[in-house]
């Protein structure tokens, strides 16, 4: 996932342009014993690495990607760079409870240029259903994984560098454990759980995260109150929304029933964490719409393509590159947006 050394010196630096003082580079990370066994591409010279107080406020939009294989093998973001004419930002990638911290993955991440997302998923994975109560919400918020919880704090901590970590994201929704309809989990156990784990986090010292709310559209779950599942701004620093283009023709369709009820919770910036359209006529229209819309609202800080298709771990054939026409869509859109600029 990393750009030719020309690219990167016309590109990268949209994303890190100044050095923390004190704070070195990333390291060429020779160690990937405990990694996926892909051949991973580094560069010679890894790129200066911006402090959390430089990401917080960006000049510009970001411009992330969700990938299959990201951010072990550098071939698909080199292609989503190479396709879209812009290289991303923003990589994220998704880590189960059952899996401890990698500092290689936000080396890597660094080394292609881009600032870590990492979806931290309190489970034990997909094929354990729906509920899972070993991982309620309620377990969490009693302390009863804090041995985990403080071993990857400190990982993070250890590692320097900013991580922006999306904690248990679509919590609103009714389809993963962590919400307060599956898991025996009750009203009001989702902000117990979160402050608990923020918590932790302060205690060991790892406050080199962005911490980032995340629920989904309200499209499929307009009775549930996000007011009653945010944290409060001393627990968040962005508040991200998952949204796909599914029924909708526009962008502002999708988006903006959601973003008013926001508006009137928090003013934290928002970055759009997850988002795409699904096949059909409506494809590529809705990505050039999206473009639009995102450079009309400067409230939105940037968004994450779900570059994934249904072999690649998407419900439906997500990719911008899937036909010529949404190819082009959003190239032309992207080119039009103001990026993340060196401060």
């Amino acid at each position: 996932m990393l750009v030719h050394a020309v690219l990167l010196g016309c590109l990268v630096y949209s994303v890190v342009a100044v050095v923390t003082p004190g704070l070195p580079a990333p390291p060429i990370v020779t160690n990937l014993r405990d990694e996926p066994a892909q051949r991973v591409a580094l560069t010679p010279t890894p790129p200066p690495v911006p402090s959390k107080r430089q990401l917080l406020h960006p000049a510009g939009k970001h411009f992330g990607v969700s990938t299959y294989k990201a951010p072990w093998s550098s071939a698909e973001v080199d292609q989503v760079a190479r396709l879209s004419g812009v290289h991303p930002t923003l990589i994220e990638y998704f880590v189960k409870w059952t899996e401890p911290f990698r500092p290689a993955a936000v080396s890597l991440c660094y080394n292609q240029g881009a600032v870590p997302v990492l979806s931290w998923e309190p489970w034990a994975g997909p094929e354990r259903g729906l509920n899972q109560p070993a991982y309620s919400l309620a377990r969490i918020a009693a302390g009863q994984y804090d041995g985990y919880i403080q071993r990857f704090a400190r990982g993070v901590r250890a590692q320097r560098w900013p991580v922006v970590l999306r904690f248990a994201h679509e919590m609103n929704g009714y389809w993963y454990p962590w919400s307060e309809q599956r898991s025996g989990n009750r009203q009001g156990d989702y902000v117990r759980a979160w402050r608990h784990v923020h918590a932790v986090f302060d205690r060991v010292g790892a406050t080199n995260v962005i911490w980032v709310w995340s629920p989904n559209i309200i499209r499929a779950v307009p009775g549930v109150s996000l007011q009653a599942l945010y944290p409060g701004d001393r627990y968040v620093d962005w508040v991200g929304v998952v949204g796909y283009g599914v029924r909708e023709s526009t962008a502002a369709a999708t988006f903006d029933p959601t973003l008013a009820i926001l508006q009137r919770i928090t003013r934290r910036p928002v970055l759009i964490t997850e988002t795409a359209a699904q096949p059909g006529a409506s494809k590529a229209l809705w990505t050039a719409n999206f473009f639009r819309w995102l450079n009309s609202h400067h409230d939105v800080i940037g968004f994450i393509w779900f570059e994934r298709d249904k072999a690649t771990g998407g419900r439906t054939d997500w990719r911008f590159t899937a036909d010529s026409q949404t190819l082009r869509a959003f190239r032309s859109g992207i080119a039009r947006t103001k990026l993340v600029r060196p401060a």
